[in-house]
């Protein structure tokens, strides 16, 4: 009996490692094949217009992407993959609390529509006749002296008569888009300076899309994963219009792009981040695809950024379009995930 009843649990023993075989091999092929998509995601996602994406099944194209946008952000965040716009310099670079080497120069055409606003902890070009800004600067310091602040209510800027009220965006369909920011300012200049990051000379309409997704991950990403790696940050920010569109029921002209430029200088290397980004920005967009050069801001916008660099760098810097965003500290990379994945109701 005892003899008759080994053989069935030999058989019983080898078809469990047999299944329990197969079962890690089909893992590694699995693992492997994720691994792999994840490599030709990455780089797929770095050109969009290749055959894949003109011959590859709609569903194979989505995979890549949904692989391949975060693969990239953390290579990217990493320093792994892309370039930065740099330039090495020894000369001396003129900065202040506002501006990186001098506040932008504005075609003489404007001179009668905008008014430089100081604020002290920030600087806004507001136009009369757009009737929001056209450019904003400001600094961010690399510690948070204050706690992130409660949200208070917009206001209407009482210095400036043609300042629109709070009032005039509701169902409008446009989100009050902040230029100069409420997270990074109220955080290292505390509530003061806060309140005046909510007076409407600092706002221009943007779709939700915009002003919740992308836009406040490039803010977040300046005032905490960049200062954190690279120091002192300077940004300008402002919006183009093409003046064919109002919001509705007032004469608040409706930007058709906004840029934000981000500036930092560490160890004798700029370092330069200029972004162009569409008011119609589809919810998730990535940031990655909405990089520019300096020289096409200028070019669309009229203004001169950066006036007091010396004309060799400005020229080097001004031309080159960087291919990622800057890299990070080791666990920012993945902070910058959560930061793009945090949806802002």
């Amino acid at each position: 009996m005892n003899r008759q009843n080994k053989k069935p649990s030999c058989r019983k023993k080898s078809a469990g490692n047999y299944r329990r075989g197969i079962a890690r091999y089909l893992s590694y092929i699995i693992g492997w094949v994720f691994l792999g998509l994840l490599f030709i995601g990455n780089w797929f996602v770095r050109y969009e217009d290749n055959w894949i994406a003109r011959n590859a099944p709609s569903f194979f194209v989505y995979a890549l992407t949904s692989l391949g946008e975060p693969s990239a952000d953390i290579t990217d965040s990493f320093g792994l993959t892309g370039e930065d716009a740099t330039h090495s310099t020894d000369s001396e670079v003129i900065t202040n609390s506002v501006f990186f080497a001098g506040a932008p120069h504005m075609p003489s055409s404007s001179k009668n529509d905008v008014t430089i606003l100081d604020k002290k902890e920030f600087v806004v070009a507001y136009s009369h006749s757009l009737r929001h800004p056209v450019w904003c600067a400001y600094r961010i310091d690399p510690h948070k002296k204050f706690p992130e602040l409660k949200r208070p209510g917009f206001k209407k800027d009482k210095s400036i008569d043609t300042c629109p009220p709070a009032s005039s965006y509701a169902r409008t369909g446009y989100d009050r888009g902040h230029m100069v920011p409420n997270y990074a300012i109220s955080t290292r200049y505390g509530e003061e300076a806060q309140l005046k990051t909510f007076l409407m000379t600092n706002i221009a309409p943007q779709t939700p899309e915009l002003n919740r997704g992308l836009w406040r991950e490039i803010e977040h990403r300046a005032a905490d994963l960049f200062t954190a790696r690279w120091g002192n940050v300077w940004v300008i920010v402002g919006a183009i219009s093409n003046g064919c569109e109002n919001l509705s029921g007032t004469d608040i002209d409706v930007p058709t792009k906004f840029y934000q430029i981000i500036v930092a200088i560490k160890d004798g290397t700029i370092r330069i981040l200029p972004l162009l980004i569409d008011q119609e920005v589809p919810w998730r967009a990535w940031p990655r695809h909405y990089l520019t050069s300096v020289d096409n801001i200028e070019k669309l916008t009229g203004i001169d950024f950066f006036p007091m660099l010396n004309d060799e760098i400005e020229k080097s810097l001004e031309s080159k379009v960087p291919t990622r965003l800057w890299p990070v500290n080791f666990w920012d990379a993945f902070k910058s995930l959560e930061i793009h994945l945090n949806e802002r109701q």
